[in-house]
């Protein structure tokens, strides 16, 4: 058990430092290139902060484990919205000022849905994977229309800064993401490997420890990106890089692992987590359409959101005896 704890440990830092080596470098490659900030903000970086999901949830599906793949896309979707958006919100009351970041929210709903229809037979088949796929095709498609069409946004100024702050010669920054994604290939190996020792140990299935360790542990990128966010004042990279991840879990994460072994749906996924992460999603959703002062997130907000997570994780315990 403490030798399972160990790699599972040792696998979640060198997974946390190689995604943020992996995002920096990419996202200052894809600057070189000429990729206009907005467009990095909604893909690259979302994308970045979700390689260690899609990671480690493709190597648990490889290898026969699809509980541990599904409860990390949907766990770590949860924790994205309740535990990394409250505790942001506790530290500094988030505002969505971007236009862009507005229209992504109404798409991520969307997928959400989308994803609970295809996984109400109880499975996530192959073919379901592919119209995954092809919805994560036709959203980035608009993501990459609306970075080339909007000049002027809240996001790609924040961007712009952040990229700025991190400058680094094309050379280096080709280097840090080869570098940060071999370290998240590895990373990942260990915790699929350590956490489901602990399933074991501890007598859980692999589902709940996918939804609350895994999935918490391969959030922690978002984290610490949302962290260093607040510190800076950039209430649009910390919600726009929520999204985007939550996106890229919803879409890549459950279709890739399901492309390798389709995915068994459990009866409590159903009744359990999708419901709180569908009803997580349309709170974004009413934060940026509906409700007076929309698109702000305050501290008591923020409370709000850690207690929902604090309950749901609660929840599972209780479910799981």
């Amino acid at each position: 058990m403490a030798t399972a704890v160990l790699v599972l440990v040792v696998g979640l830092g060198i997974l946390a430092w190689g995604a943020s080596h992996f995002v920096d470098g990419s996202a200052s490659a894809a600057r070189h290139l000429g990729v206009p900030p907005l467009l990095i903000g909604m893909v690259i970086i979302g994308f970045g902060t979700s390689l260690p999901e899609l990671a480690v949830s493709t190597l648990s599906a490889s290898q026969g484990q699809p509980d541990l793949a599904l409860g990390n896309a949907f766990g770590s979707n949860i924790a994205n919205m309740a535990l990394i958006l409250g505790l942001s919100a506790l530290l500094m009351p988030l505002t969505m000022n971007s236009r862009a970041l507005r229209g992504e929210t109404a798409v991520l709903a969307a997928v959400t849905a989308l994803s609970a229809l295809l996984a109400l037979d109880g499975k996530v088949s192959r073919p379901d994977a592919w119209i995954l796929l092809g919805a994560l095709a036709a959203a980035t498609l608009r993501n990459v229309r609306t970075g080339l069409r909007i000049r002027r946004d809240e996001l790609a100024r924040e961007t712009a800064e952040r990229l700025q702050q991190g400058r680094m010669p094309l050379g280096r920054s080709l280097f840090w993401t080869a570098v940060g994604l071999v370290a998240v290939l590895g990373g990942s190996r260990l915790i699929v490997r350590g956490a489901t020792e602990i399933a074991r140990s501890m007598g859980l299935g692999e589902l709940v420890i996918g939804l609350t360790i895994v999935a918490v542990g391969t959030s922690l990128p978002e984290l610490a990106a949302a962290v260093s966010a607040v510190w800076k004042r950039e209430d649009d990279l910390v919600l726009g890089n929520v999204l985007g991840s939550n996106l890229i879990n919803t879409t890549a994460v459950v279709a890739v692992a399901a492309a390798f072994r389709p995915l068994a749906v459990a009866p409590e996924v159903l009744a359990r987590d999708l419901p709180v992460m569908g009803g997580l999603t349309l709170f974004l959703v009413a934060m940026t359409f509906l409700v007076p002062g929309k698109g702000r997130i305050g501290r008591s907000m923020g409370v709000t959101l850690v207690l929902v997570y604090a309950g749901y994780v609660l929840l599972l315990l209780k479910t799981t005896g």
